[in-house]
């Protein structure tokens, strides 16, 4: 067994406000291999986008960790000086955003912005770091390379610009990738080709990736695990083809359950998909026991008085006492 590249232990974050500190990530663990995808999944709210921002040390003021650690390859990286961190994000870390126009420059050319973040991480001249970023934007799909470099962002649509952000994030060959929904804003046909855009980089590359967002489709076609977060904490990680086809929370299987499925109609189910109760709940308001027990229509006594830690159910690790007790 190698050593994970990622290691996040008891994550803890909080966003203090007048009345109360409230909660937004609350004892999350997890590991990301070498090579490995791991997708994280959720409804709104349920704290991917701050586990990511919290791993990048990109916190919004007053969020800010409470508890736990985060290790980059053995090293531990959340009590690390900002100069310290600033050399190991955008070098061994990237990170992919939802809207790309938030990690491009309007003003700049992309070239330059590429050719730019080489050499602040590299020692490299300015001819071989533009030939560089021409062979990154063909390797990512973007046509006539040689010409697109000196256009401006506004000047491409949002699938290249998407492409262009996938670039300038592996110019500095990271060995971890944290991928915030990068194919929200996209259309279908785009999506399909950004997702399997950055599962062949993982795949040629060797590149581990932290993959965020609330589709199931996404997930089930590039990651190799998936945790499933609810109001702040995992409710199941394990394998994605098994927690896809087997699901063991009663939340993951609400979540599977509302997935259109045309092998289920076409074995003569009558095609209608599960409904899930209720809301996430507000961190104001985040109830004892299992987060989830309002809404779950297995929940026990003990489900309303005890939160359930992650515990072994078949080939997942799941939080919930119905499946482990």
């Amino acid at each position: 067994m190698t050593a994970p590249l990622l290691s996040v232990r008891n994550l803890r974050v909080e966003f203090p406000n007048r009345r109360a500190r409230l909660v937004a990530i609350d004892d999350v663990s997890f590991e990301i291999g070498r090579g490995e995808i791991l997708g994280l999944v959720g409804e709104s709210g349920a704290g991917k986008s701050v586990t990511g921002a919290a791993i990048m040390g990109l916190l919004e003021p007053p969020g800010h960790m409470t508890g736990g650690e985060i290790r980059l390859d053995g090293t531990r990286i959340d009590t690390m000086p900002i100069d310290q961190l600033r050399r190991i994000r955008g070098k061994r870390i990237g990170m992919v955003f939802q809207d790309p126009l938030t990690s491009l420059n309007p003003v700049y050319r992309i070239g330059a912005q590429i050719t730019e973040t080489m050499r602040v991480h590299a020692n490299i001249s300015e001819a071989d770091a533009r030939a560089r970023a021409i062979a990154l934007l063909a390797e990512v799909g973007i046509p006539a390379p040689e010409n697109r470099i000196d256009a401006y962002p506004h000047e491409l649509s949002g699938g290249m610009r998407q492409r262009v952000v996938l670039a300038l994030v592996l110019c500095t060959e990271p060995e971890l990738i944290i991928a915030d929904e990068p194919t929200t804003a996209l259309d279908v046909s785009v999506q399909a080709q950004i997702i399997a855009l950055i599962k062949a980089l993982a795949r040629n590359r060797g590149t581990s990736v932290m993959l965020i967002t609330h589709d199931m489709g996404v997930i089930a076609e590039v990651a190799d695990r998936v945790a499933v977060m609810y109001a702040g904490r995992i409710a199941e990680i394990g394998p994605v083809r098994d927690v896809l086809k087997a699901p063991q929370h009663p939340y993951a299987r609400g979540l599977m359950g509302a997935i259109p499925s045309l092998a289920k109609k076409a074995a003569g189910h009558d095609g209608r998909l599960t409904l899930i109760p209720g809301n996430m709940p507000r961190l104001s308001a985040i109830p004892e026991g299992c987060a989830f027990n309002p809404r779950c229509g297995e929940a026990i006594d003990r489900c309303r008085a005890e939160r359930p830690s992650l515990l072994p159910a078949a080939t997942s690790h799941v939080a919930c006492w119905r499946v482990t007790s």
